[in-house]
């Protein structure tokens, strides 16, 4: 019988078809096939008949992300781990950043402007009111950038360069849960993927220009072999650490110092049109090979329920 590998998908359409493609056509006669997720109704008694799923779309899809954590409880090995995925957040993953080693902006995670949901004033007995300002300011500094601690794609990103310019977006902000984040100043930027914890693709980025234009308004050099060097060893030390197997991590560079700005990216953009050729073919590659050999593993262990709680590094 086939190994079956499903990619579980949304409005994307090159990476996942592009990848369905690849592994079929190299892995077939391996017995290997790939083929996008099909799901209805789910039923907690019948598992998922995949030996590996790649998830794209389970951030967005909370019906999507329960039916990959029954599927990785049957035994199916689900990339991204959707439990850890579930409990992951952007202002953690900094402090867990400092403890492998890898430079990150001086941040702080700040109070919900507004109740979120079913909550009230006596939700927040426990709040310090007013917060010092002055302090946050004097930490982290300015210019900064309002974010969101969970986001990504640079949704709901500001950035502001006076403590006006803070509250105005701060305001702005509603119920979401934020995070004021140093702004590096650089002279540099790079997009990395990182793949199976092994492997990894660094690529020159260009935050600033046009979406489609971020991959190829860049210097055209190539990189410092010590400079890449150092980006190779800082995102495998992200992803082992966070346990990605599939992972984006962007680092700005100041002084020389590679500082990691955005490294909780476990669905990463991966289409044809923005990431251009060669990158596009380096992702389908290195991410199909590597669901092909998971899916090739003749024994896998017998699952076990999560931690919920990231092992002591």
């Amino acid at each position: 019988m086939a190994q079956r590998i499903g990619v579980l998908h949304g409005m994307e359409t090159t990476f996942p078809e592009g990848l369905v493609a690849y592994i079929n056509d190299r892995y077939g006669a391996q017995g290997v096939m790939a083929e996008p997720v099909r799901v209805g109704a789910v039923r907690f008694d019948e598992p998922p008949p995949y030996a590996v799923i790649l998830d794209r779309i389970s951030h967005e899809v909370p019906f999507y992300r329960s039916y990959l954590k029954l599927a990785a409880l049957a035994g199916t090995r689900v990339i991204n781990d959707p439990f850890w995925w579930s409990a992951d957040d952007k202002f953690i993953d900094n402090l867990i950043a400092e403890r492998v080693g890898v430079a990150v902006p001086r941040t702080v995670i700040l109070p919900h402007k507004q109740h979120p949901p079913h909550t009230q004033a006596t939700s927040f007995r426990n709040l310090v009111y007013p917060l010092d300002w002055d302090a946050v300011f004097a930490y982290v500094g300015f210019p900064a950038f309002l974010k969101p601690h969970d986001g990504g794609g640079w949704r709901n990103v500001s950035k502001v360069r006076s403590p006006e310019e803070f509250f105005i977006a701060y305001e702005a902000s509603g119920d979401a849960c934020m995070m004021l984040q140093e702004g590096i100043e650089y002279q540099e930027y790079y997009r990395c993927y990182g793949v199976g914890q092994r492997q990894v693709r660094v690529m020159r980025y260009n935050p600033a220009a046009p979406h489609h234009e971020r991959y190829s308004a860049v210097p055209p050099e190539p990189i410092p072999e010590a400079m890449l060097q150092k980006l190779e060893r800082d995102v495998l030390a992200l992803c082992r650490a966070l346990g990605y197997d599939l992972n984006t991590v962007e680092f700005a560079v100041r002084d020389g110092v590679p500082y990691a700005i955005d490294f909780m990216n476990p669905a990463p953009d991966a289409d044809y049109h923005s990431v251009g050729e060669e990158n596009y073919r380096w992702i389908v590659t290195a991410m199909g090979d590597f669901l092909a050999e998971l899916a090739l593993i003749e024994e896998a262990p017998a699952p076990e329920l999560p931690h919920h709680v990231r092992p002591a590094l």
